[in-house]
């Protein structure tokens, strides 16, 4: 094994070592030698932790000329803030929209995507005052900042283009104003749906003048809410057709492998791809850090949660800006504590570390991304909320504890340092998932893959018949008309039969005494948030929490962190929407213990491959929150656990699920207990590989272990940081369902069923190609398992000996021997 893991470069440039910024005082140089501290690190097995360090050379600009038919007081705007001429794609965008046509620029954060769409809008509204613009951006946060952007090059023009904001913060008494007077309205995806649509004869002079709808952060248009977003836009265009305008669509998107095509599916129109960015660029590194081993035996690797810690204090400790991405709420509150505990210890030095997530309340937000900016705030631990492109400065280094699941969401939050051309770094922090060893392993694939397709599946009838129902109720839909590929005529003649609408003539009207906006979330199964309420003293609303998440984060007697604060919760009021929560210095958090059963109701698909059978359908899944765990903070002890009786969530959706058969399980030379153990250790590595093979996100898919044509109950880990491991004494009851002493009775032989689903009501079309991709899922599968250098199992591979037995990984690679087996 070499002494130390050579840096590769990337194009032309020097490597780490010959770097200019080696010579310089301070940061950067306390930057370069903190990286090579890290690669010189070993593990007990001797292996590097740092698994990779890419190198990327600063890049020069490439320019174009202003164009001349701008207009004179836009060119005298840009040449004040020395914009003498624009980036290619800069120029490549403005020439796009103004022959007319659609367009989706992708290219890096900070390489000035935002005066691609803006250049030409501001120069049309100003040649004709009646031009009108739709702004949508994903969150309120992105569009306040892209705002007040907007507002300071509106003021420096000196120019009467009325731009406001529209959302749920709106004045009720601004809004008459917004809906008559204003050229540009910014606002999100949400409040169209709800707020402008519904209400289009109240928005006539927009919806007669609309030249142009800007969709920023395209990428996040993807999965479930893209489905929604791609139905929302669909009911814009048929208004717009409806009042005689047909607007363009200007885009901008994080790298992804089919913007146009994914563009082209939200507008239906057809959209050019602006992808070879004109922007110089800083220096970059690129590392990835797999954890020390600490047992090589039990092949238990340290913490990556206390070694993404680490690594951040390190840097931040040389006064080297940080941002740290957690993959969950629960992991970014532990670390602000952890953090926190380290840095601001002494006087003055409050508020110097401080946490991002959603739930934060507007104030809250505004006031962290302004210490980004001026530089008060040092450190900031954020989930994928500060992915997006708000503007928070020029940050040095970004950590990220554990692959995001993309190859997309890495890039854009590696992105998030270096912004403004200095030299930066990244960190991956590898955790102990087969997913996570996958990429250990093999870096090259990270490294070597394109990023993933942007994935949309508006004709999910479940997503579908909403948006139906909302177009009937904004206007009469016509025999003839279409809204995506389904057969509109029977979904309409369906909704007939339910009293939702009435056929008169050739049309369709609403009739139904509810308003069907309200009733259709774009980002989750309900629209209701819960408020957070802290009853110490004076009664407060301090944060909210998403209609799915509350069960799992504000459950009686959880633990809520908010920014390194600890609060018991003393009340969950399901009914209300409401979670009262009072202070308490705990030295524990919670993590929260589902528990869910899946049943197959249709294959659509099935076919034998090898000795096992593949298929694809539909199920029903139930789950419920039965319990929770308290772990130390630092030590990650189990303290206690206690039980719970939540609310349980029903859902339709598609499945792949893999069949072992009968006959296959009873020859297999191991106990019964044992080859249970060995489904569900196989089930482990299976769900986590799936995600990467599918380019999807982790959480849209769930996965799940039962006996063939029965679903059975799984308890899976909840949202924290310790995995909660199945028992496997509980996998395999009768029909299911656990025994009332929670000991199953042994039934053989069984026929077990591994599924991973589509984690949608409906599904998002995530099934089928998994059914496709059998056959490499059971490869790799099998490669990362036999290459894992454990005895008996680890959480790189099965999961620990202790959860899934000492012949879990034994069986595991029996059964996918068997699999491969023709």
């Amino acid at each position: 094994m070499e002494e130390s893991l050579p840096v590769k470069t990337i194009g032309d440039g020097p490597p780490a070592e010959e770097s200019t910024a080696l010579a310089r005082d301070g940061g950067t140089g306390g930057l370069i030698s903190i990286l090579k501290g890290l690669e010189i690190e070993k593990s007990l097995a001797t292996d590097p932790v740092v698994v990779a360090l890419q190198y990327y050379p600063a890049t020069s600009g490439s320019f174009a000329p202003l164009p001349p038919e701008v207009a004179p007081k836009l060119v005298e705007y840009l040449r004040g803030r020395g914009l003498d001429q624009l980036y290619t794609h800069q120029r490549a965008a403005y020439d796009l929209a103004k022959a007319g046509k659609s367009f989706v620029v992708t290219t890096p954060t900070a390489s000035g995507k935002t005066l691609c769409y803006n250049l030409p809008i501001l120069d049309a509204i100003i040649k004709d005052t009646d031009t009108r613009a739709l702004y949508l951006f994903p969150t309120k946060a992105l569009a306040q900042d892209q705002l007040a952007e907007l507002y300071a090059t509106i003021e420096a023009l000196g120019e009467d283009i009325a731009t406001f904001t529209y959302d749920g913060d709106t004045p009720q008494d601004a809004r008459k104003a917004i809906r008559s007077k204003a050229h540009i309205v910014v606002t999100n995806p949400d409040m169209l749906h709800k707020g402008i649509l519904p209400h289009h004869t109240k928005w006539v002079k927009l919806f007669e003048n609309l030249k142009y709808v800007v969709i920023d952060e395209l990428h996040m248009n993807r999965g479930v809410y893209g489905s929604h977003v791609g139905n929302v836009l669909r009911r814009l265009r048929r208004l717009c057709r409806f009042y005689g305008s047909d607007p363009q669509f200007l885009c901008s998107s994080a790298t992804i492998r089919n913007p146009a095509e994914l563009a082209t599916a939200l507008t239906g129109k057809p959209v050019e791809w602006i992808q070879e960015s004109g922007a110089p660029r800083g220096e970059r590194y690129f590392a990835i850090y797999n954890p020390p081993v600490v047992n090589r035996q039990l092949g238990i690797r340290k913490s990556a949660l206390g070694s993404a810690r680490d690594i951040a204090s390190r840097f931040l400790e040389k006064g080297l800006q940080t941002i740290v991405f957690a993959p969950s709420r629960l992991a970014t509150e532990v670390l602000v504590t952890y953090l926190k505990d380290m840095f601001e210890s002494k006087p003055g030095s409050e508020g110097i570390i401080r946490g991002y997530r959603g739930g934060y309340l507007p104030l809250k937000r505004r006031e962290i991304e302004r210490g980004l900016r001026d530089g008060s705030v040092l450190g900031v631990v954020s989930t994928n909320a500060l992915e997006l492109g708000i503007d928070i400065g020029a940050l040095d280094v970004s950590v990220m504890l554990s692959y995001p699941g993309t190859v997309a969401s890495t890039w854009q939050q590696a992105g998030r340092s270096g912004r403004r051309g200095s030299t930066s770094a990244a960190v991956l922090v590898l955790n102990s998932t087969p997913l996570n060893q996958f990429i250990g392993r093999n870096p090259e694939y990270f490294f070597g893959a394109s990023a993933e397709e942007g994935r949309i599946n508006p004709d999910n009838l479940h997503i579908l018949i909403s948006h139906i129902k909302c177009a009937a109720f904004e206007l009469p839909i016509e025999s003839d008309e279409t809204f995506g590929s389904e057969n509109l005529v029977e979904i309409l003649g369906f909704l007939e039969t339910q009293g939702f609408v009435h056929k008169a003539g050739d049309s369709w009207h609403w009739t139904h005494e509810s308003y069907p906006a309200d009733t259709v979330s774009l980002r989750s199964v309900s629209s209701d948030n819960f408020v957070i309420q802290d009853i110490t003293r004076e009664p407060k609303i301090v944060a909210e929490v998403d209609f799915d998440s509350a069960p799992m984060m504000v459950h009686e007697k959880a633990v809520y962190m908010l920014e390194g604060k600890t609060y018991l919760v003393h009340k969950y009021d399901h009914k209300e929407r409401r979670a009262h929560i009072r202070e308490a210095d705990v030295d524990y958090y919670t993590d929260a213990i589902t528990y869910t059963k899946v049943k197959i109701l249709d294959s659509f698909l099935e076919e034998p491959r090898g000795q096992v059978i593949r298929s694809h359908g539909e199920v029903h899944v139930s789950q419920q929150i039965v319990g929770f765990k308290k772990i130390k903070f630092y030590t990650n002890e189990n303290v206690g656990s206690g039980e719970l009786q939540m609310p349980q969530k029903e859902m339709h959706t598609t499945s792949y699920w893999l069949t072992i058969p009968r006959e296959v399980i009873a020859q297999l030379p191991f106990t019964g207990e044992e080859k249970r153990d060995g489904v569900i250790a196989l089930s482990h590595t299976l769900g986590q590989l799936a995600s990467l093979f599918l380019m999807c996100d982790r959480r849209d898919l769930g996965v799940a272990v039962g006996d063939n044509g029965q679903g059975e109950a799984k308890v899976e880990r909840g949202m924290g940081l310790v995995p909660v491991w199945p028992d496997r004494r509980k996998q395999f009851g009768n029909a299911g369902a656990p025994s009332e002493t929670g000991l199953a009775p042994v039934m053989e032989p069984y026929e077990p069923n591994i599924f991973v689903y589509d984690n949608y009501p409906g599904g998002i079309g995530l099934s089928e190609p998994l059914f496709r991709l059998h056959d490499r899922l059971i490869a790799e599968s099998l490669t990362l398992i036999e290459n894992c250098p454990c005895f008996d199992g680890c959480p790189s591979c099965v999961g620990p000996a202790g959860e899934v037995g000492s012949k879990g990984k034994e069986v595991a690679l029996h059964l996918l021997r068997v699999a491969m087996r023709g």
